[in-house]
Formats: structure tokens, sequence, C-alpha cells
């Protein structure tokens, strides 16, 4: 039960006492939001004319075939403005800041597609923004980067810490503190102070709100299970809570690196390892060390890279509604190249990890089952990394010849 920005043990709202009253202006702002069923109506309509919403539920025939067991279905979150589910919550955030009369809007990033997604939508709405994103995700992700600045946002690499995820939020939080008055603080993904989680989670809920009608509509009940690659937990908690009080079994999929044994993983849920903690404004299970020094993390997923997790899905994870497994960079990139040749759609290795667990059950499932498989976001912004992991030669020829061109300019 949630109370005053709690879920269980978790959430909170743990912020320097100069942010309270910025936090508590948000809250303002959002619950007045949430009883307005006008606000709600906007909201859909603009990401209806401006987003392409709602977004198709794909039956993958081909998969379905490939597997001989469960039908499997994928929610296309990869048909959005800006390639990611993202868009979902940066659009409804922008009503927000509008509303508050505020005309600066900053937000971290780590696979870059919420920072496109937040700098897109300031353009739209006229707000100055900037975006703070590690040092190591701005090499990995370099074309998001060119699109956020192309965009008019600026760009701050971070090179403190592990230069990933963590870090840039830890940057933004800082810039908020200084900037509160005429800046609000677009958090992308269910985590962070209260009101963030429960905020970010009602915006992205119009994921499985279209789901739970679309699965009914062409299979006439509801699905076995859904699977969500999980970082942070913004998408899972989009699709995952309209079906909450269903008999509904909920998958989430965390990033197993190199393989949990190894320490080199952002596992928090699905492994041995995390603890509960304060940080960066909120209470959840973070991996951190016998000191509560927050460790470093891997994945070949720059979005999923996080050293925490949603405080929603940490008290679903502790009642045992939602199970949580983890897939490690292997598995992903094979679940990728499955997905592309076997469907011809591309989905992200943030969402491949997904796959792969539903990969792994469909087969034992009966063919009167049925699954939903939410594909978070597309893979166009993962070239670089796929294209390394496939090891493809013709691309390494491509950029080394792309960078010789550069350096005789």
């Amino acid at each position: 039960m949630k109370h005053r920005g709690y879920y269980g043990e978790f959430g909170g709202c743990y912020v320097p006492e100069i942010l309270t009253s910025t936090i508590e202006q948000l809250d303002e702002a959002f619950c007045a939001a949430r009883s307005d069923p006008a606000f709600w109506a906007e909201y859909v309509r603009i990401m209806g004319e401006y987003s392409c919403r709602p977004t198709p539920l794909t039956y993958a025939e081909n998969l379905t075939r490939h597997f001989g067991g469960a039908r499997i279905y994928i929610k296309r979150e990869d048909l959005n403005h800006t390639g990611a589910h993202k868009a979902n919550n940066v659009m409804g955030q922008g009503l927000l800041v509008r509303r508050m009369g505020k005309k600066r809007v900053i937000a971290e990033t780590g696979a870059g597609q919420h920072g496109v997604a937040t700098a897109t939508m300031a353009a739209r709405c006229g707000f100055s923004c900037t975006i703070y994103m590690g040092a190591l995700d701005v090499m990995r992700q370099r074309p998001n980067v060119f699109w956020m600045e192309r965009l008019g946002a600026r760009v701050v690499a971070v090179n403190e810490g592990s230069r990933i995820l963590k870090d840039a939020i830890n940057e933004a939080l800082r810039d908020w503190v200084t900037n509160m008055d005429d800046t609000h603080y677009v958090l992308g993904t269910a985590c962070g102070p209260h009101p963030f989680p429960e905020m970010v989670a009602w915006f992205q809920s119009i994921i499985g709100r279209e789901a739970r009608e679309q699965i009914q509509r062409l299979t006439g009940s509801l699905p076995k299970r859904i699977y969500a690659c999980v970082g942070g937990g913004s998408n899972a908690c989009g699709i995952f809570l309209p079906f909450i009080d269903d008999d509904v079994e909920l998958v989430g999929v965390e990033a197993g690196g190199r393989g949990v044994a190894t320490g080199q993983h952002a596992s928090r849920l699905s492994a041995p390892g995390a603890a509960v903690g304060v940080a960066q404004g909120y209470k959840t299970f973070f991996l951190q060390d016998g000191d509560g020094q927050m460790r470093e993390t891997h994945s070949v997923a720059a979005g999923l890279d996080y050293v925490g997790v949603s405080p929603i899905l940490a008290d679903l994870h502790r009642q045992g509604r939602v199970r949580f497994e983890s897939a490690t960079d292997t598995e992903v990139v094979q679940a990728l190249e499955l997905t592309m040749r076997a469907e011809g759609l591309i989905p992200a290795l943030e969402s491949s990890h997904a796959f792969v667990q539903a990969f792994k059950e469909a087969p034992r499932m009966s063919p009167d089952e049925s699954i939903i498989i939410n594909q978070s976001g597309r893979g166009d912004k993962d070239i670089f990394t796929v294209a390394d992991a496939f090891q493809d030669p013709a691309w390494r020829d491509f950029i080394t010849d792309t960078a010789r061109r550069y350096a005789n300019a």
C-alpha cells in the first residue's frame, strides 16, 4: 500500500531541505493534474497527434511458429516518436512544466533515448534544455548526442564516478538544487524522490492501458505472461501496473551483463548482491558494497546500466507479484539477431533483455496461451554497440575510413 510516496518500505522523499518547496510544488501540480480528467484527455490527444499513439500490439507469427508454444505478441513502443517509450513520460511532464510556469528543463540520460525525448519536448514547448549524460555513455551513444544537440539541447558529459547513468543523475540533481526557481528536472524513470515514481509510472501506464484492451480484442482473453526489461523501471511499470489486479504473471528482466557470478552486471532483484539503502532521493534496492558505497555496474545496454531500481518494482518484488530474471549480454545479442531475422523488427538492446526470457519460456507454454513482450524502444540507436558485438568487419572498415576522412579534412 502506497502512503505518502512509499510503496511498502520503499520510496519516500529524501532531498535536501532547499529542494523541499520545489518538490511540494511539483507534487501539488501533479495531484491537481491527475484529478483533472481534462489533463489526461489533453495528454492522450497530444500523444495521438504527436507521437502516433496508440502503438500497435503486433502478433509475432514467425517467432510463435519458431518456438512452437505460446502465441507471442509484441507491444510496439519503438513506434513512438523518438523511438521509445520515453516520449510518454516527457510529454506528460512537459504539460506539468507549462502549468507550473517554468521555462527550463534538465534531464539525465543513459542510452540517450530519454535525452532525445526531453530535447524533443523542449523544442516543441519552447523550453531551454540541458541534458546530463555519463561520459562513457556519450561515447557509445554518439548518434543520440548528435540529435539532442541538433534539437537545441546542451549536452553535458559527466566524468565523475563510473561515468554512466547514476553519475548523470547526481549531476542533474546538483543543477536542480542551484536553479530550482525556473527549472524542472524531467526525471526519466520511475525512481527518485516522491512524486517522481508515481508520476512517471502514471504517464507510462498508457502502455499497459492500451495493451490490455488490444490483447482482449485480438485474443478474447488476457495474456498468460508479460515481459519487460528493467533498468530504473519506467517501461515495466507502464505495462505492468494496468494488469496488477489480473491473473497475469509479470516478469521483469534485468541486465545480467557478463554473468551475475562475475559481478559485472546490473541485476538488483534477480540475483543476490543488492541491499536496501537510500540514495538519489529515495529508498530501494541498490547494488552496494559492505560499506554502503555504490558498486560499478555493467550492461551491453546503456539504459539498463543503473545501480538502483524503482521503489514500485522493489515493493512488487517483495510481495512476490513480479518475478525478476536476468539476461546476459551474449543472450541479448542472440535474441536481437533472432528477432531481426524472424520478424524484421529491431528491438533496442534494452528491450532485447525481455525477449531473452520470453524466448526461454514460450516453448514450455500452451499454444492456447499468449504472452506480451514490451518492445520499449528500437535498436537504431545501438548500431555501434551491436555492430561491435557482431564483430562486423564491413562496419569496422566503414568506421575506420570515416575517421580517416575526418582526420584528413
